[in-house]
Formats: structure tokens, C-alpha cells, sequence
């Protein structure tokens, strides 16, 4: 097997691959490799033809594929080598990177890995879904495959289950191809999409909303010839004598995403069980030194435009590690926020950071956490002395809450800050970020950081 040695190798050339790439050598690195498994860069914006992208980074509405192409040109005008149509196989807590491509199997070596893999959707089997096996069930992303790389159309008569941006967008993609959508069913009592993309998808193509249901059943032989809903309570179970049933021949399923880590695992990367990604510090650097994750792989985002700026952060701190000899500088304007970790993962908090990208092997890590209301924080740990400027912790909220609600963050009995928010949804990424002149009376000796939501007002629906 052949071998090349590289300052930094980007595993995934998406949103995340590109900007952390591109970021690594604005920040001075010169020896960079992206290694992608597709045949062209771009990712999932390749295929996501819709408007909409780039409002927050490039202060312009545009499409998946021009969002890509701007970052795939920036990385073209740099010596990032980009090696496609490659599958990683393997990556070690010594920064080898086990490749395959049409030249063979290669071992790659790198002063610091870059994970930036994506995620994948969840499957019929995932929500368990009865019936029979007939064609016709799709998940939400494979039929915009079909339909927006491949040119085929899936269905005439479709059901979407799922009301997040996917679902939402593909129910109107669906409805200009010609099809009738007869309605786009979720579970909560309220659409766990963007509400532009409510507004924009169903409001305006006049497709139904079907809110506190779900599929139970799939019905026909060699294709989709009906599905059965029924409404649910609060607790999601299922309320008999309730069914709908809908003649279709296409379910579009929209359940969400999982993080693409089986890399992380096979490198010894502790997992946070709420988030299923990594366990990071402030500046996106796992708990094995030299290897960091951003984008997708670490957490779900709704917007390519945070995915942009975490990945940025992530390049930049890659940059700090392999520059500073191994050590990375951190220093990074505000770090990701995190959750407490699994139990496996979380052996790491509140202990040493053993080198990776802090200041002092022995500076024990403040751990953060999700409290009351909140299903998880990123990052999970952050080194007081690696922050600049503020600690910035990305969030979901558990349920909705409506005006006069506010984000507290406390350490033990004492509040270390606390931000209002005119409205939060639980379909939504939060952010705050915690100046770094609040933090100076937290030690990490006296607990974790806790972010918790409070409630202040009647709710949206």
C-alpha cells in the first residue's frame, strides 16, 4: 500500500469539508487533502435545487448547487489537493487515513484529521412502520436524488410523513413536478420546519398539513396502493379508531437525520448519546487530539450557513493544532456549544485534556450540559483559557415557548448569564453567546455549566 503524508486531511468534501479546507489554509497550512466518496464536491447541495441557502454567510438568497460552487471555486484557487470518487475506510487515533479508490488501498498520514461526513436519514425500519414491502417508499433525500441529479420522476399520488424543511420542501418539489401531494403528516402538534418553508411550501401550493399524526401502516403488492394515519396524543402513542386512510402510490419519508460517525467510532472518538456526534471542546477538536468534527456529522443543523461558520471554526483550529506542533492554540471567538456526554464519553469532563487543542494538559476542561428544557448542548467541554471573546453553545429546546421566554445558563445555585428570547421552537437551532467576563468567577472544580430554558409567555403553535 502506498503512503503520503499530509498537514491536515478533510474527510468529506460537503459544506463542512469545503469551508473547514478552505479555512485550514487561509489560517496557514499549505499541505491539505479533501477526500470525498462522491464523484464531484458540493455534497448534499448537489442535488438540493431549491432557493434559500447563504442568507446569513453571503447576505444573498441562493440555490444548493451555488452555494457549493462558491466554496468549491474558493478551494480552487488555493493548492488544496481534492482527491474524489474515494471511499475512507479507516481513520486511527494516529491520524491514518485508510482510503480505496480505482488505484488501490492507500494509507494516508496527517498532522490533523478534519471529520466532516454528513449524515444520513432514517429509514422506514427506524419508526417502525407496518405493512406490507411494496415500491414506492422513499426516504424525502433519495427521491430529490432521483428527481434532481437523475431526472426521474417517483410518483403521481404521494403522502409525505415528516413536516421538517425536507419533507416541506420536497412536498412542494413534488407538487411542481406535477403531482398531487395529498398531505405532508407529522406527529407534533406543530410543523418542525422553518416557517418560511411552511409558508412557502404548503401555504402557497395549497398542500394539507396533517399535524398530531402519523403513518401506521403501509398497504399494496408490487407498489404503494394506500397508507393508513392516525392521530396520536401527547405522548405520541397511536389513538385507535382514528384511522385516515390515504389512495396513494408514494410515501415520502422525512423522520430525520443521524450522524455519519461509524468513522469517529473506528477512531476511538467518544459519542455523545444526545446528539449522536462527537464529543468536542470549544474549538470543535474531539476528545482525540488532532481530530475534529463539524457540520453535520457532529450535530443536525437547519441552516448550511451555521454548518459554514462551525466549519470554519473547526479548519481554523486544525490549522492552530498542526502549527502550534501538535498543540492547538484554540482561541477560537466563541466555541460550540455542548451537552453532557454518554457515559463512555463522558470520562474525559472535568478531567485533563490530554494536549489536544488547549492551552495546558493540565487546565481541567469545564463540562456543559442541557438542563431543564433543553435536549442537548454543543460543545460539550471548553477550556476557559482557549476563549477570546465569548463561549458560544448551539442548542434545541425540548418544546415550544413563546414570548418572554429566556435562556439561563447557572452553574450549582449561582446564574452565570441569562438571555431573552421572543420565541423557540423545538425544530430549531439556538445559539447564545456567554461574554467571557461572566465566566471569570466559573471553576470547573464546582460543576458543570448548565443551559436550561424557562418559560415566559403563552406559546406559538
Amino acid at each position: 500500500m502506498s503512503e503520503k503524508k499530509y498537514e491536515l486531511i478533510v474527510i468529506g468534501g460537503g459544506p463542512a469539508g469545503l469551508a473547514a479546507a478552505h479555512s485550514a489554509w487561509e489560517n496557514g497550512l499549505r499541505s491539505i487533502l479533501i477526500v470525498e466518496r462522491d464523484k464531484y464536491l458540493g455534497g448534499i447541495l448537489n442535488q438540493c435545487i431549491h432557493n434559500g441557502f447563504g442568507l446569513h454567510h453571503f447576505k444573498e438568497e441562493l440555490s444548493g448547487p451555488e452555494y457549493a460552487d462558491r466554496f468549491i471555486k474558493l478551494v480552487n484557487e488555493t493548492g488544496i489537493e481534492v482527491m474524489t470518487d474515494t471511499m475512507v475506510l479507516n481513520v486511527t487515533p494516529e491520524h491514518e487515513v485508510y482510503v480505496s479508490n480505482t488505484d488501490g488501498v492507500s494509507v494516508l498520514r496527517a498532522q490533523s484529521v478534519v471529520l466532516a461526513m454528513g449524515c444520513r436519514e432514517r429509514t422506514r425500519d427506524s419508526v417502525g412502520i407496518a405493512g406490507t414491502r411494496p415500491a414506492g417508499v422513499y426516504t424525502a433525500g433519495s427521491a430529490q436524488l432521483y428527481m434532481n441529479i437523475l431526472g426521474y420522476s417517483v410518483g403521481r399520488k404521494v403522502v409525505v410523513r415528516g413536516t421538517g424543511d425536507i419533507g416541506l420542501i420536497m412536498a412542494r418539489r413534488m407538487k411542481l413536478e406535477g403531482a398531487e401531494v395529498l398531505a405532508c403528516i407529522g406527529a407534533s402538534d406543530h410543523p418542525d420546519g422553518l416557517a418560511r418553508n411552511v409558508n412557502q411550501c404548503l401555504v402557497d401550493y395549497d398542500i394539507p398539513l396533517l399535524l398530531r399524526h402519523t403513518i401506521t401502516e403501509i398497504r399494496g403488492k408490487d407498489r404503494v396502493e394506500q397508507v393508513v394515519a392516525m392521530e396520536v396524543d401527547e405522548h405520541r402513542n397511536v389513538i385507535p379508531g382514528t384511522e385516515k386512510t390515504f389512495d396513494c402510490d408514494t410515501l415520502l419519508l422525512s423522520i430525520g437525520l443521524i450522524p455519519e460517525n461509524e468513522l469517529s467510532k473506528k477512531a476511538g472518538i467518544p459519542l455523545d448519546r444526545r446528539t449522536s456526534g462527537a464529543v468536542v471542546y470549544e474549538n470543535n477538536e474531539t476528545l482525540v487530539p488532532g481530530i475534529f468534527a463539524c457540520g453535520n456529522v457532529l450535530h443536525v443543523h437547519d441552516l448550511v450557513d451555521f454548518v459554514t461558520e462551525e466549519s470554519i471554526r473547526a479548519g481554523k483550529s486544525a490549522a492552530e493544532y498542526v502549527l502550534g506542533g501538535g498543540d492547538a492554540v484554540g482561541g477560537s471567538d466563541g466555541a460550540a456549544g455542548g451537552g453532557a456526554a454518554d457515559g463512555a464519553a463522558s470520562g474525559g469532563a472535568g478531567g485533563t485534556a490530554d494536549g489536544g487543542a488547549g492551552r495546558d494538559a493540565d487546565e481541567p476542561p469545564l463540562e456543559i450540559t442541557n438542563g431543564d428544557n433543553v435536549k442537548y448542548t454543543v460543545p460539550m467541554m471548553a477550556r476557559l483559557s482557549a476563549l477570546e471573546k465569548t463561549l458560544e453553545i448551539f442548542f434545541r429546546v425540548t418544546k415550544v415557548f413563546g414570548e418572554g421566554s429566556r435562556v439561563v445558563v447557572t452553574q450549582g445555585d449561582k446564574k452565570v448569564a441569562s438571555f431573552k428570547r421572543p420565541y423557540m421552537i423545538n425544530s430549531k437551532m439556538e445559539k447564545i453567546k456567554i461574554p467571557v467576563k461572566l465566566l471569570e468567577g466559573v471553576d470547573p472544580a464546582d460543576g458543570p455549566l448548565v443551559v436550561r430554558a424557562e418559560e415566559g409567555g403563552a406559546a406559538h403553535a
